[in-house]
C-alpha cells in the first residue's frame, strides 16, 4: 500500500506545528478527539505502542454564561445531572440510554447504511431524535436555559443553523460521547495520531510519499484499486475522464458547508476565566444561551458574520504543559463564517473570550490566524474553509455525494472515495477509509 501526500508532512487536518513563537506547539486544525478515542478502527490498532497517548481533562467541556457561572459536561451522567439541578433529570433521560448502550450505539452511528443495522432498536431510538432540529429537541426534551445552552453548543459543531433537521444528531453524538469515552487530546499534539498511524502502516509493509501532488490520474502509480481522500470536486478534476458525465455533474455540484476562521495564540499565562470551572476542561464553548448560539449560526447561513460568533476554544496546555515553555500556554479558537469569507474575525473571537475571561487580551504574546483561504491552502479538502468537507444535510449524511449502491464506490471499478464527504462524515476516526477499504476488498474478492 502506498499513500500519496501532496504536502511536505502527513496529516491533512491532523497536524501540529509552532505557529506563533518557538516552543509553542499548536494544533493546526483538529485538536480534541472524542471520535478518535471511540473509533472501532483505531481500537484495532496498537497505536499506544507507537507513541500515541490520550490525555483526559478533568471534564470534557465547559460552557460559561454571563452570570459568571459555567455549565460543565462531566464524564459522569449523574454528576452532570446533579450540577444542572432541576434541569438534570431531563438531561439524564436524554443521554443515559445511549451511554448505557454505547458500543452498540456508536458502531451503528458510524456504520454506512448499506445493509440492515446490527442494532436496530438502538438506531431507531437515536433516529427519532437525530432527525430533529437541535433547537426543537432542546425545547421539547430539556428543561431550562443551562441544559439547552449546553446542547446548542454541542450541536453547533455541525456548522449549520440549529433549526435545520438532523442538527440534533451532532449534539447527541458529541454529548453521549463525552460521557462514554471523554473528549481527550493527544499528548504533545494531534500530529502524534498521524505519526502513530504511519508507523502502523509501515509495520504492514506500506509507505507514504510526501510532496506528491495528484492533479490527474497520470500522477497515480499503477494499482489494482485507488482510494481518494479528497473533496468530490477534486475527484472530478483528477479522475473525471473515467466517469460518465452524469456522475461528474454530481461531483461538481457537491455542496460545501460554512467556512471557519481560526486563531492560535501564545499566552503568558492561563486564560483568566470568570467561572473557575472552565479551567477543568480542555474545550470551552463561548456563545451564551441557546438563542444566541442559534442566532449566530443563522447569520452565517444567510451569508453574514455574527457580531458575537459562537466560538469553540481549546486550552490544551492546562493538561499538556509540554506544548509551551514553562508557565506559558497556547490557545486554539475558531468560529464559523460563510464559505470563502475574507472577513477578519480575530477581534470578534477575542471579544467573545474577553466576555467570559476579562483580561484575556493582556495575556496574548502572539497570534496566528487562518481564514478560509488559508485553511484550503493548508488542506485542499477544506474547500472555502469548510473543515467538514461538505454541508452534510439530508440524504448526503448517509449516501455521500451520490446515491449509489455503496457510498464509497464510483462508476469506475477500481476508484473509490473515502474522504469526510462520505459516511460517517467528519472527525478524526478513520471510518470512511475503513469502510472504503472494505468495499475495495470486496470488489477484489479478498476475504474480510
Amino acid at each position: 500500500m502506498l499513500v500519496l501526500e501532496g504536502a511536505e508532512t502527513i496529516g491533512g487536518g491532523c497536524r501540529s506545528a509552532e505557529l506563533t513563537l518557538p516552543g509553542f506547539v499548536h494544533d493546526v486544525c483538529s485538536a480534541v478527539h472524542p471520535l478518535a478515542a471511540a473509533s472501532p478502527f483505531f481500537a484495532e490498532l496498537p497505536l499506544a505502542e507507537h507513541g500515541l497517548r490520550w490525555i483526559h481533562p478533568d471534564a470534557p467541556l465547559a460552557h460559561p454564561l454571563d452570570d459568571g457561572t459555567a455549565v460543565v459536561l462531566e464524564r459522569s451522567v449523574a454528576t452532570t445531572a446533579a450540577t444542572l439541578g432541576a434541569e438534570g433529570g431531563n438531561w439524564r433521560r436524554l443521554v443515559e440510554p445511549f451511554v448505557e448502550q454505547w458500543n452498540e450505539f456508536f458502531r451503528s452511528v458510524l456504520a454506512p447504511i448499506v445493509r440492515p443495522p446490527r442494532h436496530p432498536l438502538v438506531l431507531s431510538r437515536f433516529g427519532r431524535l437525530a432527525t430533529l432540529p437541535a433547537t426543537a429537541l432542546a425545547r421539547h426534551r430539556l428543561a431550562g436555559d443551562r441544559s439547552r445552552a449546553l446542547f446548542a453548543g454541542l450541536a453547533a459543531h455541525a456548522g449549520r443553523p440549529l433549526d435545520r433537521p438532523f442538527t440534533a444528531a451532532f449534539g447527541l453524538v458529541l454529548g453521549v460521547g463525552a460521557h462514554a469515552v471523554g473528549w481527550p487530546i493527544a499528548h504533545s499534539g494531534s500530529q502524534r495520531i498521524v505519526d502513530a498511524l504511519s508507523v502502523e502502516l509501515a509495520r504492514h509493509g506500506g509507505g507514504v510519499r510526501t510532496n506528491h501532488v495528484v492533479s490527474s490520474m497520470a500522477n497515480v502509480p499503477a494499482a489494482r484499486v485507488v482510494l481518494f481522500d479528497v473533496a468530490p470536486s477534486a475527484l472530478e478534476r483528477i479522475a473525471g475522464a473515467r466517469f460518465p458525465e452524469r456522475y461528474r455533474a454530481v461531483l461538481r455540484s457537491f455542496r460545501h458547508g460554512a467556512g471557519v476562521f481560526k486563531v492560535d495564540m501564545a499566552l503568558d499565562g492561563p486564560i483568566p476565566w470568570t467561572a473557575p470551572e472552565c479551567a477543568r476542561a480542555v474545550t470551552v464553548h463561548l456563545g451564551g444561551t441557546m438563542e444566541e448560539i442559534a442566532q449566530a449560526m443563522a447569520v452565517v447561513a444567510r451569508g453574514g458574520h455574527a457580531e458575537r460568533p459562537f466560538v469553540l476554544l481549546v486550552q490544551p496546555t492546562l493538561f499538556d504543559p509540554g506544548r509551551a515553555p514553562e508557565g506559558r500556554h497556547v490557545a486554539w479558537a475558531y468560529c464559523h463564517v460563510p464559505n470563502g469569507s475574507t472577513v477578519d474575525m480575530t477581534g470578534r473571537i477575542a471579544a467573545q473570550i474577553e466576555r467570559f475571561a476579562p483580561g484575556f487580551r493582556d495575556r496574548v504574546l502572539a497570534s496566528h490566524v487562518m481564514g478560509p483561504a488559508d485553511l484550503e491552502r493548508h488542506n485542499p479538502n477544506c474547500v472555502g474553509g469548510d473543515i467538514a468537507c461538505g454541508a452534510h444535510e439530508g440524504l448526503h449524511l448517509f449516501t455521500g455525494p451520490a446515491l449509489r449502491p455503496g457510498p464509497y464506490t464510483t462508476p469506475s471499478e477500481r476508484l473509490f472515495l473515502c474522504s469526510a464527504a462520505t459516511p460517517p462524515g467528519p472527525g478524526v476516526h478513520g471510518m470512511p477509509g475503513y469502510h472504503a477499504a472494505g468495499a475495495a476488498l470486496r470488489r477484489l474478492r479478498v476475504p474480510g
